[in-house]
């Protein structure tokens, strides 16, 4: 069960990590990229890769970090009845407590900002044409308010993946 719990907590430590990279890059190349570009040209560029970014590899470590940070904390709590000699039950019960931690600060930023925040703005996004003048106010809305939260996105990823990293060192 050690094992099982340590692979998951691993999982979940990678997955985080490469949706904060993935923030990150966001926030700090793609966003800044676009701004330098007319709004037409800019928005259009976006909702292509709103489109593109939808694929099986993508959508394996969104949701697979999130599976596996669940599984991680289910894992640790069952590690309480069965701590073994090599793990004292203060150390685990450290390490529940950090993957709880990593878990909520994932979910909350990664899927809960996702889908509460930027899904809606990225559908807002797609329905607009970039060439009018309605779609160039939409663009500089968007890229003024989507980049805001995607940096909270980033953050609270990273702080999972360390919390996930530290759950890690106590199992």
């Amino acid at each position: 069960m050690c094992v099982l719990l340590v692979v998951s907590l691993l999982l979940a430590l990678l997955g985080s990590g490469l949706m904060a990279g993935l923030f990150y890059a966001f926030s700090v190349a793609v966003m800044p990229a676009l701004a330098q570009e007319p709004a037409p040209a800019a928005a259009s560029a976006m909702q292509r890769i709103n489109v593109v970014i939808v694929r099986p590899v993508f959508l394996l470590v969104f949701v697979g970090t999130v599976v596996a940070a669940l599984v991680s904390v289910v894992l640790a709590f069952v590690g309480h009845d069965t701590a073994t000699a090599t793990a004292t039950a203060g150390a685990i019960w450290t390490a529940t407590l950090w993957a709880v931690a990593g878990t909520v600060l994932h979910l909350g930023a990664s899927i809960g900002l996702t889908a509460a925040y930027h899904v809606p703005r990225n559908d807002a996004l797609a329905a607009t044409d970039p060439t009018t003048p309605e779609g160039g106010r939409v663009w500089t809305t968007y890229q003024r308010e989507w980049v805001r939260w995607n940096h909270v996105r980033t953050v609270g990823c990273l702080l999972a993946t360390a919390c996930f990293a530290i759950a890690l060192t106590r199992t």
